[in-house]
């Protein structure tokens, strides 16, 4: 298949740009002495998943119980889901999936431990269950170094768990404080006779001072697969660093000073991420992608001395590679002797 058969909008892959961008990362973080673990939401594909482990990783992350059970159908033998499994539905499937994989979770409170507790005490293997710590980003999170020592120790006297460290999404330029945040939770942890074995960080914005943090054991990088323009406007990568575009084709010229793409909301994710527009139009960055509508791109041409043709394509960088992989049912893969292969997005949709 060729390039210019993909019908638009659709989403292409540079194979040669992700085994670079695989390569770097996973040396990057060898050397910093962290395990890697690639958090798959950026691309929810088996192949790239089995890429990752094969370069080195230790195992993936999964955000959700969905996304892990199509890994593991796959192949994929090590699987972090760092979220709180809550439900006897989703609990019921955790049980199973921690019998055919080596499977660790995270948990926050002493409701989720419960949980986890009740659907494996009666497993041959305990669950393996990291403290998830708020360690400055907001998200989820026990809010102390003496309550992540509190739930360990729960965790530790539950039946059917077994206490494997703690887990963090860290914010950005507060390494060092992050560092003195988990290193007096594990000396908490340590005082009370239990050890820490693991201590799970994340992040792609952020590889530049994760060696920083010091107590991490392991790392869990997303976007570093494909980058995007928020990695772009961050510093994080370079334009050849940007593995996922999305193409698509001029459909209307309404005024001189503006033009339509068929690329809308369902196509370009509507996450600006402090930037302005809502992706980057690389042969003509001067021309903003002003808003979406469902399936149409207003495109402002009044700063750009371009004037597209109708039916003329283009290729965008979008804010937000993560959310673009989720959009579409199928993605081309441009190998590097420049044939297209279109794929299916294994685990696309799998959100429960």
């Amino acid at each position: 298949m060729r390039l210019e058969d993909v019908d638009t909008p659709a989403v292409i892959i540079d194979l040669a740009t992700v085994e670079r961008n695989i390569a770097r990362v996973q040396a990057h973080l060898a050397g910093l002495g962290l395990k890697v673990r690639p958090h798959i939401k950026t691309h929810r594909l088996v192949r790239m998943a089995h890429a990752q482990v094969d370069a080195g990783a230790v195992g993936i992350c999964c955000q959700k119980l969905g996304e892990a059970e199509v890994m593991a159908d796959a192949g994929i033998t090590n699987i972090l889901i760092p979220y709180n499994i809550i439900g006897a539905a989703k609990l019921e499937r955790l049980a199973a999936l921690a019998q055919k994989v080596s499977l660790s979770v995270s948990a926050d409170s002493a409701a989720v431990v419960e949980g986890l507790s009740a659907a494996c005490a009666h497993q041959v293997r305990p669950l393996p269950v990291l403290v998830e710590c708020d360690t400055g980003a907001g998200r989820c999170g026990v809010q102390t170094p003496a309550a992540a020592a509190d739930l360990a120790l729960m965790i530790d006297a539950a039946p059917g768990l077994q206490f494997d460290g703690l887990m963090t999404y860290p914010p950005i330029g507060r390494a060092a404080e992050v560092g003195r945040w988990l290193a007096d939770a594990k000396a908490g942890i340590e005082r009370a006779d239990l050890a820490c074995p693991r201590i799970s960080t994340g992040g792609t914005p952020n590889l530049g001072e994760i060696g920083q943090i010091g107590t991490a054991t392991e790392h869990r990088p997303g976007t570093y697969i494909y980058n995007d323009r928020s990695l772009l406007a961050a510093g994080a990568c370079e334009e050849a660093d940007c593995a996922l575009t999305v193409r698509a084709t001029i459909v209307s010229r309404p005024t001189p000073d503006r033009a339509i793409l068929d690329a809308g909301s369902k196509a370009l994710t509507s996450d600006l991420l402090g930037l302005d527009g809502y992706g980057l139009i690389v042969s003509h960055p001067d021309a903003r992608i002003v808003a979406l509508s469902e399936e149409h791109g207003h495109v402002d041409l009044g700063q750009s001395g371009w004037q597209p043709e109708i039916g003329e394509q283009v290729v965008i960088i979008p804010n937000h590679a993560c959310v673009v992989s989720n959009l579409f049912d199928r993605i081309y893969l441009r190998h590097p002797d420049g044939t297209i292969e279109p794929a299916p997005v294994d685990a696309r949709g799998r959100s429960t």
